[in-house]
């Protein structure tokens, strides 16, 4: 049974809004009637609609998308913290296609990726997902591979900034001059500029008042310096 058909993502959306109607449903989410009418009768539910009741209503986007998982997901707290999750486990992507091009949803990894102070913080993998065309993940890299994090610390500035979201590809670990990279250095992650010399890398920022980091590889970078991937994007939430 398709649980994906437009007419189930829209029973869903209307249960996790407790819409007895369509035009309830349309009040909900702060679209008309109409939309949500001609919505049914072209069998296609914009993906903008999912996410918008799922900030509103604390709803999983799996489970509006797809109907897997539970409703509302549990939500850990400080005394009971998620299990870690490696980002590289996250290699599963939902795909959704629409009337004139098909969606890639990226999962946000709780995680914190340092660009100051190189803070390690990861809580697992949420249940948040964020939509982009896939054909411009495919631009950018190997789409199944990648994750979103969010950036600490204002080292990247005035690239990078602190809150700013950044598009990793998992897949892209080949160093390239000034290439910006998530980069793990024993238990810290850092978000930075990484050039590679003999016998060591240098990691370096993009605001001057942080000294360039040198790590000494021996000829091995595997065990000094983890690559997690490359930083293809990043976005800033006004």
């Amino acid at each position: 049974m398709n649980n994906s058909t437009p007419e189930k993502i829209l029973e869903r959306l209307m249960l996790a809004t407790n819409a007895r109607s369509e035009a309830a449903l349309a009040a909900a989410i702060g679209i008309s009637h109409q939309a949500v009418y001609n919505a049914r009768n072209k069998g296609s539910v914009p993906p903008a609609w999912v996410f918008e009741v799922a900030k509103r209503f604390a709803v999983s986007t799996d489970w509006l998308f797809f109907g897997t998982g539970e409703m509302q997901p549990e939500v850990y707290s400080p005394i009971h913290p998620a299990p870690i999750v490696p980002a590289q486990s996250v290699n599963t992507l939902a795909v959704i296609n629409c009337h004139d091009c098909e969606i890639t949803l990226v999962p946000m990894v709780e995680a914190v990726l340092s660009a100051g102070g190189g803070s390690f913080e990861t809580g697992g993998v949420t249940d948040r997902r964020y939509a982009f065309r896939s054909d411009f993940l495919q631009r950018k890299g190997q789409a199944s591979q990648m994750v979103l994090m969010r950036v600490a610390g204002d080292s990247m500035e005035p690239e990078i900034k602190d809150s700013d979201v950044v598009l990793i590809d998992q897949s892209n670990k080949r160093l390239l001059p000034n290439g910006i990279y998530a980069v793990a250095v024993e238990d810290m992650v850092y978000l930075k500029r990484v050039n590679a010399l003999p016998g060591k890398i240098i990691l370096t920022s993009y605001n001057e008042l942080y000294a360039p980091i040198e790590v000494e590889t021996n000829g091995d970078l595997e065990d000094s310096v983890r690559i997690i991937g490359r930083v293809v994007w990043w976005c800033r939430e006004a």
